[in-house]
């Protein structure tokens, strides 16, 4: 199995790459952070984000997905990894966790995920949804925070440039290795609402 994070500015377009990549056969696993968000809001739970629990609950959902996706020879792309939760809690003033520090010691130890994270690059604006309240500016700031927790980590950048979507699938998909998916293409999606 070779799980690849994709990262980067928020409202950059990840969530439409990972789409396209999905009806190319790979298997794709949904942000955890904008699951726990959309759970929370469904529960009339505003703005989960600003609750000291809400890092836990994503670690806790990062943690099972990889282990809850399809046990083949496929290669997964994760919207997002712990090291993204990493930024986040930077970027929002909390302290690591317990559970963010252990969930990170593990995926750099057990080698979770590729050492090549898929850097996906600002578009120039950031439209905000419910789940995304950040200013383009604020964005500038988080997508630097995320270049210097992935370093800090151990990971290498490749940058998928702001173009059109179709070139920036293009870019993803130079890296990720092809001869994989032509011997076992994957068709399995995990979905973004499945949460435990």
């Amino acid at each position: 199995m070779r799980r690849y994070a994709l990262t980067g500015t928020p409202g950059a377009g990840k969530t439409s790459i990972l789409r396209c990549l999905a009806q190319r056969g790979y298997e794709v696993v949904e942000e955890a952070a904008t699951a726990i968000i959309a759970r929370a809001q469904a529960q009339g739970k505003g703005e989960p984000w600003t609750r000291a629990s809400f890092i836990d609950q994503v670690v806790d959902l990062q943690k099972q997905r990889p282990l809850g996706a399809s046990a083949t020879d496929c290669v997964q792309v994760f919207d997002r990894s712990p090291v993204c939760t990493h930024a986040l809690a930077t970027y929002l003033g909390w302290p690591v966790s317990r559970a963010l520090t252990a969930e990170l010691k593990r995926i750099t130890a057990e080698e979770i995920y590729e050492r090549q994270v898929l850097f996906d690059r600002n578009l120039g604006f950031c439209e905000s949804t419910s789940a995304r309240r950040i200013s383009f500016q604020e964005s500038l700031v988080f997508e630097k925070i995320h270049e210097q927790s992935y370093r800090a980590f151990g990971f290498e950048l490749i940058d998928i440039p702001a173009c059109d979507l179709a070139d920036r699938v293009a870019a993803v998909s130079s890296v990720i290795p092809r001869r994989i998916m032509s011997d076992s293409p994957c068709g399995t999606a995990a979905q973004a609402d499945h949460l435990p």
